[in-house]
């Protein structure tokens, strides 16, 4: 497969959940078509296997009775760049993939070409869940993500929000009702350690604290405690104080 040049106008990717039992076991086809001013994007999202399923047994799981999705229309040119970028560095893994994963296939000259498995999977997964959620954006499935952040010390009261557009992966700070972007990685990495300690929603507030610490809400209405109702999971990684130590960086600069 030819890697990303004057002839790629566009990459298909494929992917396969595997052995991941139903409800959440799925398939999906992405297709990003760079050969026009816009950058086209379909997307046939279907879950599997859910024919032996109850439609409560579904509902319990956090889905719906039907997820399937379906998204043709165009996204902002932004994601051309990084999905460019990404392909043409893509080395190859020259094997087919058995137990589910993603294949690539170029566009070239309006055809698509003969599908690889690249060696990254992690990589392009995550990369192809992001132009996912993009589309989700675009197209008013889902509204994008804010999490709040509230800092109490015997002085003030200090509030500021993180809000992930990734309709045009532009990450937005707000504090003390002044917005600026900051940098996508940054937000990106903050966020994920953001979901990675456990959360106690048995002592969680609907409303935030005035009293002295640190404070978040992960979009859901419900605010949590840093050290009290947020703790680490690992006790050889200190994800709660690098939460705390990415919001007050953004704070001060």
């Amino acid at each position: 497969m030819k890697k990303s040049n004057d002839q790629t106008s566009g990459v298909v990717i494929e992917f396969d959940s595997g052995i991941i039992p139903p409800p959440y076991s799925h398939v999906y086809r992405l297709s990003l078509d760079w050969s026009t001013a816009e950058l086209k994007a379909e997307l046939e999202l279907h879950y599997t296997d859910r024919e032996d399923l109850t439609e409560d047994e579904i509902l319990d799981e956090g889905f719906t009775a039907n997820d399937d999705y379906s998204f043709k229309g165009t996204l902002d040119n932004v994601w051309k760049k990084v999905v460019s970028i990404e392909f043409e560095k893509t080395k190859w893994s020259g094997r087919h993939l058995e137990e589910g994963g993603i294949v690539l296939s170029a566009i070239e000259q309006g055809k698509t070409g003969p599908s690889k498995a690249p060696v990254d999977q992690e990589a392009w997964q995550m990369l192809a869940q992001d132009v996912i959620q993009a589309i989700y954006e675009t197209s008013k499935k889902e509204a994008p993500l804010t999490v709040n952040y509230r800092q109490v010390t015997n002085e003030e009261n200090i509030d500021c929000s993180i809000t992930m557009n990734f309709s045009n992966r532009e990450a937005v700070f707000t504090v003390k009702n002044e917005s600026r972007t900051i940098n996508w990685e940054y937000a990106v990495q903050l966020l994920k350690l953001v979901f990675s300690p456990d959360y106690n929603y048995e002592i969680a507030k609907e409303t935030a604290s005035s009293k002295r610490g640190s404070y978040i809400e992960c979009g859901d209405g419900y605010w949590h405690e840093l050290g009290k109702g947020v703790v680490n999971i690992d006790t050889s990684f200190d994800a709660v104080g690098r939460i705390k130590d990415g919001f007050e960086n953004l704070i001060e600069e």
